[in-house]
């Protein structure tokens, strides 16, 4: 049995090693949702046993996104001058999130192609929204890191601004052009 080329997405060495750590953080991620929902549910006494865990699982994170933001800045041109003009540098979460979202623009595709991709579309009425949550929330957290807000004051508005921005900076990149002033904002 063969299955049409047009089923699958062509993808390159670079997203794949970058996917694979991606993937590892996610779960270091979970876990330490997990932990944290967990020490927030128990008595003072078996928060003594869970603490440790969880600043271990801290610092595993912390290193594999800091491992994860120099593999990014090597494979993508466009990652170093974000990470400036987003002024997330030294928030390694943010980094982290940036170089999620970033492997997964293609610049032939649109913003528009996107932004739905990310979940920042009007629904059709009566029909389930189809997007990548993991995606959406690198996204809701770089948006967070980027303008120094809460979990409660995130807007989608800002959220596709943050996109916006990034896919602006990529295209620029990818092109070889500097920023117009006047195109910018």
């Amino acid at each position: 049995m063969s299955i049409e080329e047009k089923w699958f997405r062509r993808v390159s060495g670079d997203f794949l090693v970058m996917r694979r750590m991606v993937a590892a953080y996610r779960t270091l991620l979970r876990t330490h949702q997990q932990l944290a929902n967990k020490y927030k549910a128990v008595s003072d006494a078996e928060r003594y046993a869970i603490k440790p865990a969880i600043k271990a699982i801290e610092e595993h994170m912390d290193d594999l996104a800091r491992q994860i933001s120099d593999e990014a800045g090597k494979r993508h041109p466009a990652y170093n001058k974000l990470v400036k003009e987003l002024g997330i540098a030294g928030n390694t979460t943010a980094m982290e999130a940036l170089a999620e979202i970033i492997i997964y623009l293609d610049m032939a595709k649109g913003f528009r192609k996107t932004a739905n991709l990310l979940g920042l579309f009007k629904p059709v009425r009566g029909r389930k929204k189809i997007y990548d949550g993991r995606l959406r929330q690198a996204l809701q957290r770089l948006t967070c890191s980027v303008n120094n807000i809460m979990g409660y004051q995130l807007t989608a508005k800002l959220e596709k601004q943050t996109l916006h921005k990034v896919w602006k900076t990529c295209r620029q990149e990818t092109r070889g052009r500097p920023a117009i002033p006047a195109q910018q904002g």
